[in-house]
């Protein structure tokens, strides 16, 4: 009996032309002069755009979609979305900077991460924008930047629920965890919020990312919401600002499909109304990075060799690891498996018979871009793709090791 195995999810968003991959009409093999020849990560604008439209176009009044600068914070990428999301959220004095340079306004930028610096902490507060709180330093170094620089530190204390966002890919929440407050210690800390240096806004709720389970999610945001109602009888200041998190996936592996967003639209379409009923003008904030991105990308790169090894077939490419971490399964994935490839330049050959195992250039097995595929038969000077690799590639990735040079970034 033949058992067959599980496909990606269908590589279409890209359309070829005369056997290549295009990207904003322009095939891979110019992309590849244009990038110098080397490596190259290309992100396609209109995609991005019409992503962020289709999102935008099915949120109900009162959500505002926020852009999480981690996913790709590529400097042009970022004034791209600057002009089409209401608002950016950071984690580091350094992305604050991005998001200000691209041109996001300070009002509309939130900061999360579980460890900042001191003097982070006052340019956050001095440049104006909304700090997330997650654990009782922040609250003390939040308070004293706000007497340092003279105005009021815009706080939100970000809640780890006793809850977890089911089927998340990386879970942030729930347990024990270095990112928010418990939920049982919140309520006791809620009324040292209203001093001096201080300027309580609201509530964010964060407990996983890359999540393909709509119900879950949707779940999760009506719990989230609860949550935030609970606690909103013991903020020290009216609720302005509530941000309930995203974590929605992307297809990356063999048996995942896209999200629907159905039932995820339906839970905000009920929240909506009821946060407009409860605590006048506020704003629901939905945090997505990889979502919006993940998919307008791809990572390209050169074949350098094609070896034969006791029968089996190894392709090795000119970028590995050091350029796609996530690719070759060392960025969170607990067994690894492989991202969707392809011969960019051999769109229209028929698969070859024998599998191939595609390997990076540097000295460690650990550089696996792609083990046990089929693929067009590629020889050296082939282009590999990597599809999915518009989020966590370039900027989450080591790319100094081995003294490789990096992987250059083109926006098409």
């Amino acid at each position: 009996m033949t058992i067959s195995k599980p496909a990606h999810a269908p590589m279409t968003h890209f359309p070829t032309s005369h056997g290549e991959i295009r990207v904003g009409g322009i095939a891979v093999t110019e992309l590849a002069r244009r990038a110098g020849g080397g490596p190259f990560y290309v992100y396609d604008s209109a995609q991005i755009a019409q992503r962020i439209a289709d999102v935008l176009a099915v949120l109900p009044a009162g959500v505002h979609l926020h852009y999480a600068v981690k996913a790709n914070p590529m400097p042009a990428l970022l004034k791209l979305m600057a002009s089409r999301v209401n608002g950016f959220d950071v984690a580091s004095a350094g992305e604050l900077e991005m998001a200000l340079d691209a041109g996001m306004a300070a009002a509309n930028i939130g900061f999360a991460g579980p460890g900042k610096r001191d003097q982070e902490v006052r340019q956050a507060v001095a440049a104006g924008v909304l700090v997330n709180a997650e654990s009782e330093r922040d609250i003390r170094l939040l308070a004293e930047a706000g007497r340092a620089v003279g105005k009021p530190a815009r706080l939100a204390v970000r809640v780890n629920p006793a809850f977890e966002l089911r089927n998340a890919g990386m879970k942030m929440g729930g347990g024990p965890s270095a990112f928010g407050i418990d939920e049982e210690q919140v309520a006791a800390l809620l009324p040292s919020l209203n001093k001096d240096g201080l300027a309580f806004e609201g509530f964010h709720v964060y407990a996983g990312s890359q999540n393909l389970r709509a119900e879950a999610i949707a779940q999760y945001l009506r719990a989230s919401f609860a949550l935030v109602c609970r606690l909103a009888n013991l903020a020290p200041a009216r609720i302005a600002s509530i941000n309930l998190g995203g974590g929605f996936g992307i297809p990356y592996f063999p048996g995942e499909r896209r999200l629907d967003l159905g039932p995820i639209v339906a839970a905000l379409r009920d929240i909506a109304p009821d946060a407009q009923q409860r605590f006048g003008d506020v704003k629901l904030i939905l945090e997505l990075g990889r979502y919006l991105v993940g998919e307008a990308g791809l990572y390209v790169t050169r074949i350098l060799d094609r070896k034969v090894s006791r029968g089996r077939v190894f392709l090795i490419t000119e970028g590995g690891l050091n350029h796609h971490l996530a690719a070759s399964g060392n960025f969170g994935q607990v067994l690894r498996k492989n991202y969707p490839l392809a011969i960019g330049n051999r769109m229209d050959a028929p698969p070859a018979a024998t599998p191939v195992t595609v390997v990076g250039p540097l000295c460690t097995p650990l550089d696996i871009l792609g083990d046990n595929v089929i693929l067009p038969e590629a020889q050296p000077g082939d282009l590999l793709v990597v599809y999915q690799s518009g989020a966590y590639g370039a900027s989450a990735s080591p790319q100094a090791f081995l003294g490789h040079p990096p992987a250059v970034e083109l926006l098409v």
